[in-house]
């Protein structure tokens, strides 16, 4: 039985989510290797119908009445399905349905089917969008995405770029670091020059931080992801990680080195600017070493500065 409402869950992203489950596992266009929900079961980019929107649309309110007499907020009600959400031929219709409910719209795409204008369509109706870019390059994409064998990179990118320039909303991206796939200087900088280009409001990186699909699947290091963040950073107005554990951004108790973990799990943090801090809080360098040396804060060069960033495991 497909839950089509669950939640509210804490976002990195999006506050408090109350997610939309608009697509039974698991059909996608894509099977990525690094998919937490593992091998897509059916691949395909055909849209169809696969709920009644009025039954999402109950559901979803039934589960929202729930969450606020609990006590629990809603920021976003977010289209985050077992597999790719623009798949469903009744998105549009659904978005509709839900915008009086109170909460934003959310939907979490992996674009691959930004080509179709129906899918855009549908997708301008939402409040906030994430597009998926992993790479520009067709082979490295092929590799990373595992996509369906009718879709071609070309027309996803100039879909993604379609949507971009029309979208009125709130336009993030992500890109997915996977190690000795899409982390090399050359593909991270063809993958951000692309991204300039969409002028999204939010480009995050992110890295596998659940159980991969594919066994061999490794998340880069510490100075690969900091190498990407300022890559990203050179040409896009913000850059944040998506590499740490959603709950790491509701610690917050006044403490210096709470701030500073914070902060690093979506920036990694110049030596200068972690400095001032423990200058405004009166503290020294050694904060700083009882965090690398508890392994919740990491030390990597760039370019001759010294940065600081949460670690992760591999």
């Amino acid at each position: 039985m497909v839950s089509i409402a669950f939640g509210p869950v804490p976002s990195r992203r999006l506050g408090m989510s109350l997610g939309v489950n608009n697509i039974p596992p698991k059909f996608c266009s894509y099977s990525c290797i690094y998919c937490q929900i593992g091998i897509t079961d059916t691949i395909t980019a055909e849209r169809s119908m696969f709920f009644d929107p009025n039954s999402i649309a109950q559901e979803v309110e039934k589960r929202i009445k729930v969450a606020i007499s609990s006590g629990s907020k809603i920021d976003y009600l977010t289209f985050v399905p077992d597999g790719e959400p623009t798949l469903d031929s009744q998105l549009g219709d659904e978005i509709k349905l839900l915008r009086n409910k109170g909460p934003k719209i959310a939907v979490i795409t992996n674009s691959s089917l930004l080509w179709d204008a129906a899918v855009r369509k549908d997708l301008m109706q939402a409040d906030w969008v994430s597009v998926k870019v992993d790479t520009v390059d067709p082979e490295v994409w092929r590799r990373i995405n595992r996509p369906s064998p009718k879709l071609t990179l070309k027309n996803i990118l100039e879909g993604i770029r379609d949507f971009a320039a029309e979208f009125n909303g709130f336009l993030v991206t992500e890109t997915m670091l996977v190690s000795g796939i899409n982390d090399k200087e050359e593909t991270l900088k063809q993958t951000s020059d692309f991204l300039t280009e969409l002028d999204p409001d939010v480009a995050y990186i992110s890295i596998p931080t659940r159980p991969p699909a594919v066994g061999w699947v490794k998340a880069p290091g510490e100075e690969k992801v900091n190498e990407a963040y300022q890559i990203f950073s050179k040409k896009l107005k913000s850059v944040e990680l998506l590499t740490g554990y959603e709950g790491n951004l509701f610690a917050y108790t006044g403490n210096v080195a709470d701030d500073i973990l914070r902060i690093v799990s979506v920036h990694p943090m110049r030596e200068e600017a972690i400095r001032e801090m423990l200058s405004k809080a009166n503290c020294g360098w050694e904060t700083i070493e009882e965090l690398i040396a508890g392994k919740q804060l990491k030390e990597v060069e760039y370019q001759g500065v010294k940065f600081y960033l949460m670690p992760h495991s591999h």
